[in-house]
């Protein structure tokens, strides 16, 4: 379907699911009747800026942030209202059902609903703008070498610097990330939503990231949406060491930590030679080494990574699902969506995310940043 068949279609869905909240919710709420307008109004404002928003960055600052800031907040309030009030009419039905229909069911269940939608909506927001929370997790790595217990890496991910998510949001994170004092930083994809000429400002702090070993990067899917090849330049030119199916190794203390990246797991799709490559990743690393580290932005990298003969996969991607009910769609895709999981041979942590995508809103996810440490098992 050409672009804007597709960006009508979208937005014919989008009014009538609005319309369908409207029918079915308005007429209910024990309200004045010109409250009940002014909800039907907001409806059709929502209606309006959800692709509206979508479409904000063809227009010129700073209106293409400021309506991209209205349209992704009606949009968070929009998507749990619709799950709400799907979850009340079948509620209502199942009322039917055994013949229960007390007069203030409607009412009581209309306000319930929107009371909700609203409470999700405003605790949601403040747990995505405020700073991510340090998560930290001990990997068992069988045979580990003494000099290697305790080799930590702070790992970010899913930041999503773009219209709504600046340089101080990104600032927030790098000095804590830096106050972690590190052995390795890994960003684990998903960096930007927008290109290098609008955003190369607001992605500077990463050029402040410190550790001992440095701080490595790899490609998530929302690079090849924003232009990954010039994403890789400005990265680099930051001083972010961006790992591309190659590999890094680390001593210490006569031990041998190879550190390997591929590009995302989508890549290919994008450009050919970007294809991603677990196996190509380590070729050529020490036969000694003591063990093999693989940061990739999808966790369904996990089989090739196992296969290559990783002991340990950082991934993000899923944000854990970021709010309800979306988390329980993520396993269709993933075949992990949280914390420390084991794939046959292979440790593969998730990262909830360190910003968030799309709606200011997290619920029931909350973003991330992740001190691992590898320790004798």
């Amino acid at each position: 379907m050409p672009p804007r068949r597709s960006i009508l279609f979208a937005a014919s869905i989008t009014a009538l699911l609005h319309g369908y909240i409207g029918v079915r919710l308005l007429p209910d709420l024990p309200v004045p009747m010109a409250v009940a307008c002014l909800g039907a109004l907001w409806l059709v404002i929502s209606a309006l800026l959800l692709p509206t928003a979508l479409l904000a960055r063809r227009l010129t600052p700073p209106w293409a942030d400021r309506i991209s800031w209205l349209g992704m907040l009606a949009m968070g309030f929009f998507s749990t209202l619709l799950i709400l009030t799907v979850a009340r009419d079948l509620f209502l039905l199942g009322t039917l059902a055994v013949g229960w229909h007390p007069p203030a069911l409607l009412p009581d269940s209309a306000v319930a609903v929107l009371g909700l939608a609203l409470f999700v909506s405003v605790v949601g927001y403040f747990n995505a703008r405020g700073l991510a929370r340090v998560v930290e997790v001990d990997v068992p790595i069988p045979n580990l070498p003494e000099a290697l217990h305790g080799f930590t890496i702070a790992q970010i991910s899913d930041i999503h610097v773009g219209p709504t998510i600046k340089k101080p949001y990104l600032d927030r994170i790098v000095d804590r990330v830096n106050q972690l004092q590190a052995d390795a930083v890994a960003v684990t994809g998903d960096l930007v939503d927008g290109t290098v000429r609008e955003l190369a400002d607001h992605t500077a702090p990463l050029g402040r990231l410190s550790a001992k070993h440095g701080a490595f990067v790899v490609t998530g899917n929302h690079e090849y949406y924003s232009g990954a090849e010039a994403w890789i330049v400005e990265l680099r030119r930051l001083g972010l060491r961006v790992l591309m199916n190659e590999h890094v190794v680390v001593e210490r203390g006569g031990a041998a930590l190879v550190l390997g990246g591929v590009t995302d797991y989508s890549a290919g799709h994008f450009i050919d030679s970007h294809r991603s490559d677990p196996a190509q990743a380590l070729a050529g690393a020490p036969a000694h080494a003591a063990v093999r580290v693989l940061l990739a932005h999808q966790p369904r990298t996990a089989p090739a990574a196992a296969a290559a003969g990783f002991e340990l996969q950082l991934s993000g991607h899923t944000h854990g699902g970021q709010f309800w009910p979306w988390n329980l769609f993520v396993p269709m895709q993933q075949p992990y969506v949280h914390g420390l999981n084991r794939h046959e041979n292979l440790w593969v942590y998730v990262s909830r995310g360190t910003g968030y995508w799309g709606p200011p809103k997290r619920f029931g996810a909350p973003s991330e940043i992740t001190k691992v440490r590898l320790v004798r098992g």
